[in-house]
């Protein structure tokens, strides 16, 4: 049935319900066709019923309640119904529900009953703790670009019956869910938003013909400035009269827009990746009117995205945060190196994937993918020839020989290749860093570094462009024993393939909310507009 109200005790079926089965016999006959992991569960129990105990079954059910601080809902595991479920399930001519085996002579039926029950409940809670560990929603379903592998929860079932039989329901969950900190921190996030929500949440600033800016005496100052200290800009609090009354109060006007506000309203800009000016403008606005219920939902959809990804990583990696538009390489001396990059355009999105960082392309030269073919450069040359000589593209057949461009009908050119030749001027810059993909996506250079100076860099064809990528390079070939020196590749002018020594981890992933070391979420734009289908996906009630 689908989460939430009463739960029906499972159907007793006909078929194997012996007058001589006790409860422990129907549940190892049962069991077989069950999936492996309640197979694990009930193997490492020798089949022992883990639910006959009411008062076990009622703090489990209390415990089920405490996941929506994972932002899971508590009714798709059917908090609420357990209990009388269990009272059913026991209530008819079974086994005394003290006896943990059941009566061998017993009551055939209610045995069946009780065997059925039993495994309904570790079904749930075996779901419960894989949903922690690896997430509710398979990310498959609703993003056709993913491409990390998904793997099987990794659960201990004889931890997990230790845990029953102890009724320590919190701490197997807490050992399930991902035990990294950004996690955590998105954890401890949501509860603030939650404690937001239960006090009123912010008030909306009106629309407004003219943007607020630095100076500014308005009376949407005073709103913009509590605001913010909701948020955490508590000195940006003014006091008021009223909250002393028959005092004299000196002090700053509430209404002006003031230094100190000016560097809250910056700040807040940076975390939500706008223009860092200050100015109240359309998109700051809208950023602050977005309502706590919406930003919880952003929390909790982004607790299901780090589920989906915060296990078995390795102490070193390269992690590409496409929506933050930021790289991060954990190196393995524990420091991290950071750096701003630009990513695929709404309608060429750059991937979620997973994998290794082999080599390193050094001047590389860069063959027009199809789709950058057809929609950008063929609409370029039909309207001037001379867009291959500026741009220094070679024309090629197929099998790499050079064709005359003035030969070429290319209103239909058919089967050619253009390829840009290397240098400073091409698309990828000096640098290619390579990963094997479906997705044919790479780390590169660029000639274009002012993109670098945006909030909001997503420009490009689906590869990621990285700021300052020679120093990144030169990380990866130390770090690896490679022993190379990337400056001395570029000068020689040749276009060759670098290897590493050893393979480096890569994973792409999209996030929309940033937990930063100091208890901060970052919200940023939903670049893709992928929000909304997890979020959908996420409050789709479960069928247990």
């Amino acid at each position: 049935m689908a989460g939430g109200g009463q739960v029906e005790a499972p159907a007793i079926g006909r078929e194997g319900a012996g007058d001589g089965d006790s409860v422990s016999q129907v549940i190892s006959r049962l069991v077989e066709d069950e999936g492996s992991a309640l197979q694990a569960f009930y193997d490492a129990r020798s089949h022992r019923p883990a639910w006959h105990d009411g008062e076990s079954v009622a703090a489990f059910a209390a415990a089920l309640h405490t996941l929506d601080t994972d932002g899971l809902i508590p009714q798709d595991y059917q908090a609420d119904g357990l209990v009388a479920a269990h009272r059913e399930a026991y209530a008819e001519g079974g086994s005394d529900g003290g006896n943990a085996g059941g009566n061998a002579g017993g009551n055939a039926e209610g045995n069946e009953r009780e065997a059925r029950f039993d495994l309904h409940v570790s079904r749930v809670l075996l779901t419960a703790l894989t949903h922690l560990q690896r997430g509710k929603v398979d990310p498959r379903a609703i993003d056709g670009d993913w491409d990390i592998p998904i793997e099987a929860a990794e659960l201990d079932p004889t931890a997990i019956s230790r845990a029953v039989d102890a009724q320590r329901f919190e701490q197997a969950f807490a050992e399930a869910r991902p035990a990294y900190a950004p996690y955590e921190r998105l954890r401890a996030g949501l509860a603030r938003y939650r404690t937001l929500e239960r006090l009123g949440g912010w008030e909306s600033l009106p629309a407004r013909q003219r943007a607020l800016r630095p100076g500014d005496i308005d009376d949407d100052v005073v709103l913009l400035r509590e605001r913010l200290a909701i948020m955490g800009e508590v000195e940006l609090m003014a006091a008021t009269i009223e909250a002393f009354p028959g005092g004299v109060i000196e002090g700053p006007d509430p209404r002006h827009y003031d230094a100190k506000l000016e560097a809250a309203v910056r700040r807040f800009q940076r975390r939500h990746l706008l223009e860092g000016d200050g100015i109240v403008g359309q998109q700051t606005l809208a950023a602050l009117n977005v309502p706590v219920e919406d930003r919880i939902d952003q929390i909790r959809l982004n607790m299901e995205r780090a589920r989906w990804l915060l296990h078995g990583l390795p102490e070193s990696f390269v992690l590409v945060d496409i929506a933050g538009y930021r790289l991060s390489y954990f190196r393995p001396n524990g420091e991290i190196w950071r750096s701003r990059i630009v990513v695929g355009r709404p309608y060429r999105r750059t991937p979620s994937l997973r994998s290794e960082i082999t080599h390193m392309t050094v001047n590389p030269t860069w063959t027009i993918p199809p789709t950058i073919l057809r929609e950008d450069v063929l609409p370029a040359v039909r309207r001037d020839l001379g867009y291959l000589w500026r741009e220094r593209i070679q024309v090629l057949s197929p099998s790499g020989a050079p064709l005359d461009p003035w030969e070429i009908d290319w209103s239909r050119p058919g089967n050619v290749v253009l390829r840009q030749s290397p240098g400073p001027h091409n698309a990828l810059g000096e640098l290619v860093i390579r990963f094997p993909n479906e997705h044919m996506v790479y780390l590169h250079d660029t000639p274009s570094q002012g993109l670098f100076a945006r909030e909001q860099r997503a420009a490009s064809s689906g590869c990621i462009r990285v700021e300052n990528i020679a120093e990144f390079t030169q990380l990866l070939f130390d770090d690896t024993d490679s022993g190379h020196d990337v400056r001395s590749q570029i000068e020689r002018g040749e276009t060759r393939n670098v290897r590493l020594a050893e393979r480096v981890p890569v994973i792409l992933h999209y996030w929309t909310v940033h937990p930063s070391e100091d208890g901060q979420l970052a919200f940023r734009p939903d670049i893709y507009e992928r929000d909304d289908a997890l979020l959908r996906a996420l409050d789709r009630p479960l069928a247990l």
